[in-house]
């Protein structure tokens, strides 16, 4: 639930996904015991994406994680990330003009360098864990900060385990163009979930979530961008993982639907399967099928043949009331993600993993329908290293 940078909020959010650093609140299941070993982790994420005719963003984020058991009833989590940005995003649509003088004629250049850290602390009790936690999160535009908490009560035969969990992020926004100056954004969130162990192959769970955020939902960055000051979302997660004896692979079936106050609804389906292979080599091949509807006041790339396009004029485009938005990220589209991960144990007590994905959004791909037959396919592409030691 950790809040970022509105102009890149979708790439640095799905590279410190893949980083490993979501908040506790995000975690699928909650321990029951106190680990018996800590964990030291290093992680290096690669991050590109590209229209036709131009390449956009370049993300290096490097991670360092490490969790340590105290007293067999104590854990303390902390995880460092620094990661730099470079590269041109549109101010609207996938709209690039040929390049000016500056070579920023119709977008927006960006290099940045965004430095964030969180820390949490778990105890354990005959029945369950409480978990505490907090975030920051800086950059020279935008500074974020977060505060969770969660805890986890498992019934008697253990096959049950309900989680509940809460959060609140504040941020402040002072955009580099001037635009946004000491703008603020509060958001407080709520998870509740179970997880039902069915069979000695099968687990399955469900978590519903809602947040509720007031304040700077606006990107500065982009023309003729005007959003509600409040908005609210609900999710329904569920998940199903399927253990196979005979050959020692696991699957794990997901689907996630996600609705706001913005007008987007979104369906997301997962499938990923992990292969135990000889000598310690494990394989796990994924994809994932995202759909989602534009957001209420979305105007498409034929905006300007719409008669309730509103003027550009900044008195007439920021009355009360007036929304409007030509980012690409609140139109109607499917994306495809197709990754795969290969991980070795090393003496036991080490693991090195590589992941790549690619990610393909496309209009016309939308579950349904009304995609923004205008606007440029897009394309991402995420290489992550990381290597772990258990002591």
């Amino acid at each position: 639930m950790k809040s970022l940078p509105t102009k890149k909020n979708h790439v640095l959010g799905a590279a410190l996904v893949a980083a490993a650093m979501a908040l506790p609140l995000s975690n699928a299941a909650f321990a029951d015991a106190a680990p018996e070993k800590g964990i030291v982790a290093f992680k290096y994420l690669n991050y590109e994406d590209s229209q036709p005719g131009m390449e956009r963003m370049d993300i290096n984020a490097y991670t360092v994680s490490a969790m340590a058991p105290i007293a067999g009833t104590w854990s303390i989590s902390t995880s460092y990330t620094y990661d730099s940005v470079t590269g041109a995003s549109p101010k609207f649509h996938s709209y690039f003009d040929p390049p000016a003088t500056d070579g920023t004629s119709g977008a927006s250049k960006i290099r940045e360098q965004r430095y964030s850290g969180d820390l949490s602390v778990t105890r354990y009790l005959s029945k369950g864990s409480v978990t505490a936690g907090t975030s920051y999160s800086k950059e020279n535009d935008y500074i974020s900060r977060g505060y969770s908490a969660q805890a986890s009560i498992p019934t008697e035969d253990k096959n049950t385990t309900f989680a509940f969990g809460g959060s609140y992020t504040t941020d402040t926004i002072n955009s580099s163009n001037s635009i946004a100056k000491n703008m603020a954004k509060r958001t407080v969130a709520a998870l509740v979930g179970v997880t039902q162990v069915l069979t000695k192959q099968d687990i399955v769970q469900v978590n519903l979530g809602y947040s509720r955020g007031k304040g700077y939902f606006n990107d500065p960055y982009k023309d003729l961008d005007q959003r509600p000051d409040r908005k609210e979302s609900k999710t329904v997660m569920t998940r199903w993982n399927h253990h196979f004896d005979g050959i020692d692979g696991t699957s794990h079936l997901s689907y996630r639907y996600y609705t706001d106050t913005f007008g987007i609804r979104a369906h997301t389906f997962g499938l990923e399967y992990l292969q135990s292979l000889p000598n310690d080599w494990t394989v796990t091949p994924s994809v994932r099928f995202s759909s989602q509807t534009a957001a209420d006041f979305y105007f498409p790339t034929n905006s300007a043949d719409d008669p309730s396009f509103p003027s550009p004029d900044a008195e007439n485009l920021f009355m009360a009331g007036s929304y409007v938005s030509l980012d690409q990220r609140l139109s109607s589209y499917g994306a495809l993600t197709l990754g795969i991960k290969v991980s070795k144990r090393i003496a036991k007590d080490w693991l090195v993993d590589v992941k790549y994905e690619n990610y393909e959004q496309r209009a016309g791909w939308s579950m349904t329908g009304g995609g923004d037959a205008g606007l440029a396919p897009f394309s991402a592409s995420f290489f992550q290293v990381g290597l772990s030691r258990e002591f």
